[in-house]
């Protein structure tokens, strides 16, 4: 692995990013889909009693758990990661109340998101429905606490390998082919750190496997980093970021106040010219 480090600079891909306030739109999305832009922040985006009334449903939510894939964290929902079709639709089914409660009786930004973005898709002739099999079928999100320590509370990741490896039984892999997105509602920031960092590299499949990462793309050493330029997004609560999932990313370490660094998370991507799939 030594060998392939060194003689192999991750390639740089230059970083398209736009930031602006106020709320998100369709066409947003649609330009992340499209590869248009690589990266979108929009700042109070959403509610300060809508983003404290969700906190306050994840802290008190009984579908709370740890995560016991090797990546640190809380989480209400459920993940593809590291799982079969059948494992993952059992416990999206499992987790779809305690989604619902995540938002209890609040009109819910997710929801107003992918209801805007499917109408504005079915115009151009596109369905955008959530991910299914013959086990059942995605919810519209999870919410996500990372806890890891030190230098990253997320270490240095890409989104691509888990969805192209994800087996036979998914809609997934043929995203892949395409640009796998990540829409991230932030309802609680911790007082300090806590920005989501995005390099400007796009690993491909022989990078992964130089990096020992290929079926996951997880994580990423901070040696083979460490020449690739970087950005960070000052997040605060109320925000919305939403990236090509290809570049690698990780969340900084974050301190302060107590309060949880709370994403809710969703993937989502053409699989064919004619459909979008949202997952988590």
């Amino acid at each position: 692995m030594g060998t392939n480090q060194a003689s192999q600079a991750p390639a740089i891909s230059p970083l398209v990013i736009r930031e602006r306030t106020g709320s998100i739109s369709a066409a947003d999305v649609i330009s992340v889909l499209k590869g248009e832009i690589n990266a979108l922040h929009i700042k109070q985006a959403f509610s300060t009693e809508v983003a404290e009334e969700i906190t306050a449903n994840f802290i008190r939510n009984p579908g709370l758990k740890e995560r016991n894939d090797g990546v640190p964290g809380r989480y209400v929902g459920a993940s593809h990661y590291k799982k079969d079709a059948a494992t993952y639709f059992a416990e999206a089914e499992t987790a779809r109340s305690d989604v619902h409660a995540l938002f209890g009786d609040l009109v819910d930004p997710v929801r107003g998101l992918f209801d805007a973005l499917k109408r504005e898709l079915h115009d151009q002739g596109i369905e955008l429905r959530l991910a299914r099999s013959d086990y059942g079928q995605a919810n519209i999100c999870r919410a996500l606490s990372w806890t890891g320590g030190g230098t990253y509370a997320l270490q240095p990741h890409d989104d691509v390998a888990q969805v192209l490896c994800a087996g036979d039984d998914y809609e997934l892999p043929a995203v892949a082919n395409n640009i796998v997105a990540a829409l991230n509602f932030y309802p609680s920031m911790a007082e300090q750190g806590g920005n989501l960092r995005l390099w400007s590299h796009k690993p491909t499949v022989t990078d992964r496997k130089s990096q020992g990462v290929e079926t996951t793309g997880y994580p990423y050493s901070a040696t083979y980093l460490e020449a690739v330029p970087c950005r960070d997004l000052q997040l605060k609560a109320g925000d919305i970021g939403l990236i090509d999932g290809g570049f690698v990313h990780g969340v900084a370490g974050q301190s302060g106040n107590g309060k949880p660094r709370l994403v809710l998370n969703s993937f989502l991507g053409f699989a064919r010219p004619d459909l979008v799939l949202l997952w988590t």
